[in-house]
């Protein structure tokens, strides 16, 4: 897990002591926990001994989960659990309870299921430790051989992939005041309950109870893993104390330079990037937003309005090796995830948080969903959403989409001889593009909607790209000297919408881009 994420794990709470039928544990049960909760003082989860906290990233790495060991292996199931060792950023334990047809249990830690890198290590391990989370595995490819889709562990903190993904940004099960001056809050989820599926079933279901100072909460996860992976979540919250920005089904992503902005200086490899662009979809206009991500000078908030939330995403779009050229870290296979409101969501906006980095350790991209108005204390909130891990169309996006953005000077050979202004080349591709003639009259439309008084747009076109079949839209912006402005393009055929909307606005970090003046 990188740094700068604030990460914190799970409370150990009592265990059961008597199984009770599995029918008799419901949605319900975790709810009334939650609001039990909230009706009480917080109380920070105690932390795991201080020798697992101090073990640097290797050194917590070379701790190892036996998959023999995994939950439901010898029970005919094609879904099995891993454990998660608690160490370096996971500072708590969380508790673990299996569901089945004979009751609820506690998932025991067995320190036999672990391997260690040196017996100095595994001797000062206690027996009764606790787990930290848990992977959940499924063979997504053919055959039988399991892969690990999804994983919580670490506040509420959970990352998943589809067929042929691998781990890269994380959903949250709730973002309270990111990006505020008054500083984030880092609830937990501190007790799961893992329901276990049939026999060759799809399909399953976990139920999670998260606690912080401000909030209590219930969460159901219906799990369906595939080449999509879709999680249906249904929660219900319960506010100890006022939030001004709560912020529902967050989604924390890694963007360190991409082909939009600069390469910091020593930095070898084309990109370096876990997502590429938010992706957002108004269903009141029908409009698909495209807004390519930056990493910022300063920390940056951008507050995007729409009129009725069709749903968005933080999306990987760079998919090919040679875009990134880094054989370990293979951000070209870092899946996409999108969002789907499904009840319980006011109006609001979709907020997008940038932060400022100097690694690609950080995770400093954070985007969700806030309600017009805040939360307060002793507020009741049930909303439900379907989050889907795949590859960079998970979102079912069905125009032309962006593929890439450059950001050059606009007074130079191949830029123009303007002034302060900048060349700006957006290609298209793909939707109702395909299936044009290269002669067709495509046209470009460009306005600037950040309310920037002296931005000009001094010209766009468009033209068509035989040497890989794209659809270049290029203007030359002069952003001026007031706040900074918003530049929007779309590609047209007469009046109908051909591509999503490109939206990128002019920051001090994009005036200093690759080849700015």
């Amino acid at each position: 897990m990188r740094t700068g994420t604030g990460l914190l794990a799970g409370l150990l709470l009592p265990c059961f002591l008597t199984a009770v039928p599995a029918k008799a544990f419901e949605f319900a049960d975790v709810v009334d926990r939650a609001r039990a909760l909230a009706q009480e003082p917080y109380e920070a989860p105690p932390p795991v001994p201080e020798f697992l906290a101090e073990l640097d990233y290797p050194q917590y790495q070379a701790i190892r989960f036996n998959p023999e060991a995994s939950l439901w292996r010898d029970a005919g199931s094609q879904f099995q659990v891993m454990m998660v060792p608690p160490g370096n950023y996971f500072s708590h334990t969380v508790k673990l309870n299996e569901i089945d047809d004979n009751g609820v249990r506690p998932i025991r830690f067995d320190k036999t299921a672990y391997s260690f890198p040196n017996n100095d290590l595994a001797k000062r391990v206690p027996a009764d430790l606790g787990h930290a989370g848990f992977k959940l595995t499924y063979p997504l490819g053919h055959g039988t051989r399991q892969n690990q889709f999804l994983v919580f562990a670490g506040a509420s903190y959970f990352r998943g992939v589809g067929t042929g993904n691998r781990f890269g940004l994380s959903a949250r099960g709730i973002a309270l005041d990111t990006g505020l001056p008054s500083g984030e809050e880092f609830p937990s989820f501190v007790e799961f309950w893992l329901e276990r599926p049939g026999g060759g079933g799809d399909r399953m279901r976990v139920y999670g109870l998260l606690d912080g100072p401000s909030v209590s909460g219930a969460y159901r996860f219906d799990i369906q893993p595939g080449e999509n992976t879709r999680i249906d979540v249904t929660t219900e919250l319960f506010f100890r104390n006022g939030l001004k920005q709560p912020g529902f089904a967050p989604l924390t992503s890694m963007f360190y330079y991409g082909e939009n902005t600069a390469r910091p200086a020593g930095e070898w490899r084309p990109q370096v990037h876990d997502s590429d662009g938010l992706l957002i979809h108004d269903q009141g206009t029908g409009e698909w937003l495209w807004r390519p991500l930056v990493n910022p000078s300063r920390l940056s908030l951008s507050y995007l309005q729409v009129t009725r939330l069709g749903g968005f995403g933080l999306i990987q779009r760079n998919t090919h090796f040679h875009q990134f050229e880094d054989a370990e870290a293979r951000y070209d296979l870092r899946p996409s995830a999108w969002v789907s409101p499904r009840n319980g969501w006011s109006d609001g906006e979709v907020v997008l948080v940038e932060i400022p980095t100097n690694a690609e350790t950080n995770d400093n991209i954070v985007a969700f969903w806030k309600p017009k108005a805040g939360a307060s204390a002793g507020e009741h909130r049930t909303f439900a959403y379907t989050l889907s891990f795949g590859g960079p169309d998970v979102a079912g996006q069905p125009l032309g989409h962006v593929v890439q953005t450059f950001v050059g000077a606009g007074d130079r050979a191949g830029g123009g001889n303007a002034e302060n202004a900048y060349r700006v080349i957006v290609d298209f591709t793909g939707g109702p593009l395909a299936e044009l003639e290269p002669q067709a009259p495509v046209i470009s439309k460009v306005t600037e909607g950040g309310g920037s008084e002296d931005a000009e747009i001094l010209e766009h076109f468009v033209e068509f790209v035989e040497a890989d079949s794209r659809w270049r839209l290029s203007m030359l912006v002069r952003p001026g000297s007031g706040s900074d402005p918003i530049f929007r393009g779309q590609l047209l055929l007469g009046d109908e919408p051909l591509t999503e909307v490109w939206s990128y606005p002019f920051s001090e970090s994009v005036r200093a881009g690759p080849n700015g003046s």
